[in-house]
């Protein structure tokens, strides 16, 4: 395998992201990009990450080619890409040779790692609320109800979804309404709690896109959906916080 991308951010951020979620996760190389999808050690969130072939401006790939990486060590070295750069993965023999291009040339190499667990496999959800809005609009939300509480409930019904969260500080509620920038779809009113942490950590996607599909149904997982056109999808399914008041 040897490909190489132009624009760094493009698995830089993403990789970031993910390392605050997954300390180690396998990469699966094909024709058709470059994929993971991994559990946190909590088993409370899984990300898919996609990174399309027609982001590389090289995409070499003769055979299917799965890579065990620790992600904080990928980071660590991804850190250090400028965005003048271009980046090259390339295995050999037991390790990722990584390769910055600029107006120096800079390498680096990293171990792969053995992983003993099972094939993550994308659960197959069916979602009865449906949100299409502005990333920044839901890091606000979030952001708010973050001095509040340490959940969050979603509320979808005809026209709006309410984000709040009730603590020892109060409450916060912020209504989002349906407009030419916020697409709401949902039949019948529809309701659950998450966690505040994990969605502080997958809210940073709105580094790599615009917007963002919101998807629940009540006491149901939450799946967030960051997805470039051509370039790369960063999807993050949420276990539904059960309390027992």
């Amino acid at each position: 395998m040897k490909i190489t991308l132009a624009e760094p951010k493009l698995i830089k951020e993403p990789i970031t992201i993910i390392s605050d979620l997954v300390t180690e996760a396998k990469f699966k190389a094909d024709k058709n990009g470059l994929q993971l999808i991994a559990m946190d050690p909590a088993n409370v969130a899984m990300v898919i990450f996609k990174l399309l072939s027609s982001s590389f401006i090289e995409f070499k790939v003769d055979e299917k080619e799965e890579i065990a990486l620790n992600l904080n060590y990928l980071k660590q070295v991804l850190k250090r890409a400028k965005s003048s750069d271009s980046i090259t993965l390339e295995t050999s023999e037991g390790m990722l040779e990584v390769t910055f291009k600029g107006r120096t040339t800079r390498k680096f190499s990293l171990p792969l790692i053995d992983i003993e667990e099972e094939e993550q496999k994308v659960p197959d959800l069916k979602f009865k609320a449906e949100i299409e809005t502005e990333s920044q609009l839901l890091n606000d939300a979030i952001g708010d109800v973050d001095i509040i509480g340490e959940s969050v409930a979603f509320v979808a019904e005809k026209d709006r979804l309410i984000i709040s969260s009730t603590g020892d500080l109060g409450k916060a509620n912020i209504e989002l309404k349906s407009d030419e920038f916020t697409k709401i779809k949902v039949e019948e009113p529809q309701k659950a709690k998450y966690s505040i942490e994990y969605l502080k950590k997958m809210i940073k996607a709105s580094k790599l896109v615009d917007n963002v599909v919101i998807k629940f149904s009540t006491e149901y997982p939450l799946q967030l959906e960051y997805r470039s056109t051509d370039n790369l999808e960063l999807v993050f399914i949420l276990a539904p916080r059960i309390d027992n008041d």
